[in-house]
């Protein structure tokens, strides 16, 4: 009996070994079994999911992190903006500007400053504005021609150049400030205490001339010896009464940060020849004071803010795990359909993100709302640093993402059948 054949014709029936798998089959056959990767579209709609299906635990959460970023931000702006109010009138205080004056000579006789000392100072680099007022001799004013000589009521006549008022920071009771015209011509302005002493007349006498009044200053908090003083113009002083114009007092105003420095160069500056003879005051006491309390509320503001976000922290984090324990049927379900533990891990990471965000931002414009609305009512200006806005929002994100990774770990070492166990 002949041996079987083979439906190929072999004359021996021989078992067949099974040929291998193509190369791309085994790599397509690799690619099925890999687990499905998330994107990014993917993890914001299952985080959002995870948020909808409770949400009212969704929205406290939301609101328990919103109150504490919003408290935060109000807090820190409405202390920004109490500090932007007591900056305007610290600022009002002169804590910016020096003055120049002459001093005394090798011999004991009173110095004068260059006629260009004023140009001169404005070249210094820091310095903002410069301005300057000169003392007209001996000569002094009065009601009118009919005042004895002797009677001066301590009042001096000066000239100013037309930028005073803005270098000192002294604002008119009422009529005009000088200006180029009226500067050269016989008018003049008065001092607060110089407006009572003359009377408040429309006219005073002065060298033997009859002045138009056509304004009176209020009280100089920075400058008051311009309270009795009778201020004219620069011109009109060197025409009508021989002025030398030799300026008595520079007032100078610089970075608040360069006063030191610019004071140190002042005096060789106002007068290269003899810097010796040059009196410069000395920084304002309220420039330190204003310097203590930029310190003071720098540490304040970080200290309320870190509170306020340890706590919007601590929120996150207690909403996380009581979501991990409410929701471990539905993480088994998960592994038990192939959810593998770094995509649990992303999934509650992912919540955590997305809740923080949400409180975050609504935490921001809440505190800016209520920040603004203080502002108005103090009359102060309104100032949210946008580091702090900026700041609060993704600090809250970076805290939430810090808190939500515990119970993230922890849902992802939850075994399928424990999880489902679980009641």
């Amino acid at each position: 009996m002949s041996p079987p054949t083979d439906p190929r014709g072999s004359s021996n029936l021989v078992e067949e070994r099974p040929r291998s798998a193509p190369q791309g089959d085994r790599e397509r056959a690799e690619r099925e079994l890999r687990p499905a990767r998330l994107r990014v579209p993917d993890l914001i709609r299952l985080g959002g999911y995870g948020l909808r299906s409770r949400p009212l635990r969704a929205v406290l959460s939301a609101l328990g992190i919103a109150i504490g970023i919003a408290a935060m931000i109000s807090v820190v702006g409405i202390s920004a903006s109490s500090h932007a109010d007591l900056d305007r009138e610290l600022a009002k205080l002169g804590t910016n500007m020096l003055t120049v004056s002459p001093g005394k000579t090798m011999f004991g006789k009173q110095s004068t400053l260059p006629d260009d000392s004023v140009a001169m100072i404005k070249r210094i680099g820091p310095v903002q504005t410069a301005t300057a007022t000169g003392v007209v001799g001996t000569v002094h004013a009065y009601r009118n021609d009919r005042i004895p000589v002797a009677q001066t009521n301590g009042l001096s006549v000066v000239a100013a150049k037309l930028d005073l008022l803005t270098a000192v920071g002294v604002e008119l009771d009422h009529g005009v400030w000088l200006n180029r015209a009226t500067d050269r011509y016989p008018t003049v302005v008065l001092g607060a205490t110089a407006a009572e002493r003359l009377g408040g007349g429309p006219t005073v006498y002065i060298g033997g001339r009859t002045w138009a009044v056509v304004g009176v200053l209020q009280k100089a908090a920075l400058a008051s010896e311009l309270d009795t003083s009778v201020i004219m113009g620069w011109p009109a002083a060197a025409t009508y009464l021989a002025f030398d114009g030799h300026p008595t007092t520079v007032y100078t105003r610089s970075a608040e940060s360069q006063v030191e420095a610019v004071r140190t160069v002042l005096a060789a500056t106002a007068n290269p020849s003899a810097p010796t003879e040059v009196d410069v005051s000395r920084p304002s006491d309220v420039l330190s004071l204003r310097r203590a309390t930029n310190a003071t509320f720098t540490s304040l503001l970080l200290g309320l803010g870190s509170v306020a976000l340890l706590v919007g922290g601590i929120g996150v984090a207690n909403t996380m795990v009581i979501s991990v324990l409410e929701r471990r049927s539905e993480i088994g379900l998960r592994r038990s359909l192939g959810a593998t533990k770094g995509q649990i891990r992303t999934q509650f990471v992912g919540e955590s993100l997305l809740l923080s965000l949400i409180g975050g931002a609504a935490g921001a414009l809440l505190g800016y709302l209520v920040t603004g609305t203080y502002a108005m009512t103090q009359n102060w200006p309104t100032v949210v640093p946008l580091w702090v806005l900026a700041g609060g929002v993704g600090a809250t994100v970076l805290i939430g993402a810090i808190a939500g990774l515990y119970p993230a770990i922890r849902a992802s070492r939850l075994e399928p059948t424990e999880a489902l166990a679980t009641p």
